[in-house]
């Protein structure tokens, strides 16, 4: 498939090849192994001379089939499937990060990637520099060290839905050698490209709105076909492989991607606004409303605000507990990028491994409630959170 086509176009149309059976619709190749035709296509394969199915640790057509979509839609080179968006983090990290090396960070991430730097890499020698978001250049710059290697952010962040200027960082890293790795799971490849702004690495946890239905986990990890190679190199000798279930799954909810983002941000941005005038409700966050320190920025480098709304409610963490324990409709869970509207308290889950001071940092407040704003009637979603509102006063 072309990328000239549009974005629904090639989310849609492309496809593994269709087999001698004419399906229009993409089978399952639940197989954890192919075979060879003889002997010398045996060791072609295995030499990168040809390309081919080996092993569905190192390949699959459903997995395959899925980045290639991803790839036209962030406009990247290559990419790989990872069996969660965790396993697609750390391997983006990994795969190019040795003992002695550096590597700059955007203070607010998500709870598990801020365990791989601060519990994990440094068991392996690799240091890190936490900068917030909003800091001026001259924070980034002083971070920069002889060993830094790469840089990363996530833009919208996670939960507090900040952001950074792609198109100054892509540049940062540009001036510096670094390599620039962005996660793009909130606003996934139809609200931004980072890959446009000379970012070298995009990863995703396909579970949230690019599955978009709370069926399947899943990441991946996109770039250039040179920093592909790397992370191609990792992942088949450590193994998070993707189930080519899951493949075939995710491929097919990207064909609805572009439908369901545009419910979501409608949905989001129309919900943000009400909460805003509410009298219960301290602040409210989102990245298209006015009040958003960073709207410009947003409206800049995304083409909608994304289906995350962050506000606090007065009482703190207690009433944010009786507010959560009053939904009737809202789920109360953990993940996020559902058809269904999810609500959550980041200080006790998602990010309850920050100690207090690291979640003052970050803007993570003790009655911070993070909604994943789902595809309901958007009056639906308001009563119910205008009644535990009410309930948990």
């Amino acid at each position: 498939m072309s990328s000239k086509k549009h974005f629904e176009t090639n989310a849609i149309r492309t496809q593994a090849e269709r087999s001698s059976q004419r399906e229009h619709s993409v089978p399952i190749y639940a197989t954890s192994s192919f075979v060879f035709d003889n002997a010398e296509q045996a060791r072609a394969l295995f030499a990168n001379e040809e390309e081919g199915n080996i092993y569905t640790r190192f390949s699959n057509p459903n997995n395959d089939e899925f980045i290639q979509k991803l790839c036209l839609l962030e406009g990247t080179e290559d990419g790989m499937a990872m069996a969660s968006g965790m396993a697609a983090m750390f391997t983006s990290m990994a795969a190019f990060l040795n003992s002695g090396d550096h590597i700059i960070a955007s203070r607010s991430v998500f709870g598990s990637t801020h365990q791989i730097l601060t519990q994990l890499f440094p068991r392996w020698g690799i240091t890190h520099t936490y900068v917030d978001l909003s800091d001026p250049a001259e924070v980034w710059e002083k971070a920069v060290t002889p060993n830094t290697k790469m840089v990363f952010a996530e833009t919208p962040s996670n939960p507090a839905l900040d952001l950074i200027d792609l198109e100054w960082l892509g540049q940062f890293g540009k001036k510096h050698n670094l390599i620039v790795n962005i996660d793009n799971c909130f606003a996934t490849p139809y609200l931004q490209n980072p890959a446009k702004y000379g970012v070298h690495i995009v990863t995703h946890s396909a579970t949230k709105f690019i599955d978009g239905q709370g069926r399947a986990i899943g990441g991946a990890v996109l770039g250039s076909k040179e920093h592909i190679e790397k992370v191609r190199f990792f992942a088949r000798h450590t193994g998070p492989a993707m189930s080519p279930f899951n493949g075939w799954i995710l491929s097919k909810s990207l064909e609805t991607l572009a439908v369901r983002m545009e419910k979501h941000c409608d949905n989001a941005l129309k919900l943000a606004t009400h909460l805003e005038s509410h009298p219960e409700v301290v602040w409210v966050k989102y990245p298209f409303l006015p009040s958003h320190p960073q709207q410009a920025l947003a409206k800049k480098q995304m083409t909608l605000g994304g289906g995350l709304v962050t506000f606090e409610l007065g009482g703190g963490v207690e009433r944010g507990k009786r507010f959560l324990n009053s939904l009737k409709m809202i789920s109360f869970s953990a993940n996020l990028g559902d058809t269904r509207t999810i609500a959550t308290h980041p200080a006790s889950t998602t990010h309850s491994k920050l100690n207090a001071e690291e979640k003052k940092v970050v803007g993570i407040t003790d009655g911070l409630i993070r909604v994943s704003v789902g595809l309901e009637h958007l009056d639906d979603i308001k009563e119910d959170l205008e009644q535990a509102i009410k309930a948990s006063k």
